[in-house]
């Protein structure tokens, strides 16, 4: 049941992004967007700012790179090493391509920092997805102690690069939801090919 239940999710994850790609190729202004980024502009503050600023380089190429490069100098095994940096790598072209694919203008309106480059999918949001999503995994396998606490921050981790996209003002809602989408479709792949591998 758990394997068809894995990919069952696969599938619903592609079928999603493939609904919030539509949308973005058909529509130049979603609805959804408009509503969800009112809502959460009620907040914006300048304290709150600050710590968005911050909180935003968890999906950052420098903090993820810096990350892997962590794990060669202080994992024993580095295989896990190399399969989160091959996730890395593959992570960032696909986003690349994706990007140029859909080449989606960013929001005008409020721009709370200065980003370059197309909006759909949110690289910050597609990166820490994927990166912080095979954490998850290889925590999860593993027989360290209280793994439950490391998968919620991490998770949360996940949940805040996306939220803080938006609040930014740097990316549409759906930008940050393709994202996700379309990372946990391709973790989902990734982990079935690498996991025997890492066994």
């Amino acid at each position: 049941m758990k394997k068809h239940l894995k990919w069952i999710i696969c599938i619903l994850s592609l079928i999603l992004f493939i609904i919030l790609s539509v949308l973005v190729l058909t529509k130049n202004d979603i609805y959804l967007d408009s509503i969800i980024y009112d809502f959460i502009s009620k907040y914006i503050k300048n304290d709150l700012t600050t710590i968005m600023k911050y909180l935003t380089y968890i999906g950052s190429a420098v903090v993820v790179i810096s990350i892997t490069l962590f794990t060669f100098l202080f994992f024993k095994n580095k295989k896990y090493s190399l399969y989160m940096a091959l996730n890395l790598i593959l992570i960032t072209i696909l986003q690349l391509i994706l990007k140029n694919i859909f080449s989606r203008n960013r929001p005008l309106d409020i721009n709370l920092i200065s980003e370059t480059g197309y909006s759909f999918p949110s690289g910050h949001s597609l990166t820490a997805f994927a990166f912080y999503g095979f954490i998850i995994y290889l925590i999860y396998t593993s027989k360290i102690k209280n793994k439950t606490i490391y998968i919620i921050l991490f998770s949360i981790l996940i949940f805040i690069t996306g939220l803080s996209r938006i609040y930014l003002g740097v990316h549409y809602f759906t930008d940050v939801i393709g994202s996700f989408s379309f990372s946990l479709f391709y973790l989902i792949i990734y982990i079935n090919i690498v996991k025997k591998r890492l066994a």
